[in-house]
């Protein structure tokens, strides 16, 4: 699915990654077939496996933040990007993503018509096993309470995302562990950001073991971390 709009801007791909030899650089190659990125950055969040070597080996610039913590990493990716940047992907280093939908985040921001583009595991096609229950449930859940607070509809808190630069610092982001994604949507729909959510294809992770889903303690920690997120801006909102 090639794109319709020339991309004329600067595109960066940002992709945290603990941990993930086995599918890194088959995502770094994905996402570079796609002939939309100017750069790809692999954000090594501490792993002690080959992670950081193979992503360079694949042609990603790799960026170190040993402090272990999602949010941690995705800011150390948006602190390394370069002045030129003009829109920022996001998107998970264990194959998870499908990087053949990037057109479809990046086309609308490109084209001046939306500044945050998110793509929705749940309208889209997922493999068997791809997500949870646990997952669905709290991206709907989160995708009610945002409606409710401030008239946007989500479906889902996924990984994989476009925003323009430029919004993306405005947004003051803070969170620095798995609440991370949920507090880009909730500032990106307090500032007004023109937000579009696009169904995308998702996988079984092709490598690893998921920190978030793949085990009972992991889930849990994932879990409270995205409510008091969540609790936290909401309250922001009231007070300021």
């Amino acid at each position: 699915m090639k794109s319709a709009v020339a991309v004329s801007g600067w595109v960066t791909v940002i992709i945290p990654a603990l941990n993930e030899e086995e599918p890194i650089a088959g995502v770094v190659r994905a996402v570079a077939a796609q002939d939309i990125a100017h750069e790809i950055i692999v954000v090594d969040n501490g792993s002690n496996d080959d992670t950081a070597r193979r992503a360079r080996d694949a042609g990603a610039r790799v960026v170190v933040e040993p402090r272990r913590g999602y949010g941690r990493a995705c800011m150390a990716g948006v602190r390394a990007l370069s002045a030129r940047c003009d829109v920022v992907v996001f998107l998970d280093g264990d194959g998870s993503d499908c990087p053949e939908f990037l057109d479809e985040l990046v086309d609308p921001v490109m084209a001046g018509t939306h500044d945050f583009v998110i793509g929705s595991r749940t309208r889209g096609k997922r493999e068997p096993g791809s997500m949870n229950f646990q997952q669905i449930f709290s991206g709907r859940i989160a995708g009610l309470i945002m409606g409710f607070l401030y008239g946007v509809r989500y479906t889902d808190m996924c990984p994989f995302r476009a925003i323009r630069h430029d919004a993306l610092e405005r947004l003051s982001m803070k969170e620095k562990t798995y609440g991370w994604n949920l507090e880009m949507q909730m500032r990106a729909a307090r500032a007004g950001l023109r937000i579009l959510e696009v169904p995308v294809n998702h996988r079984c992770r092709t490598g690893g073991q998921s920190k978030v889903s793949g085990t009972l303690r992991g889930t849990f920690v994932a879990g409270a971390r995205i409510i008091a997120a969540l609790l936290r801006i909401a309250f922001e909102r009231n007070i300021g």
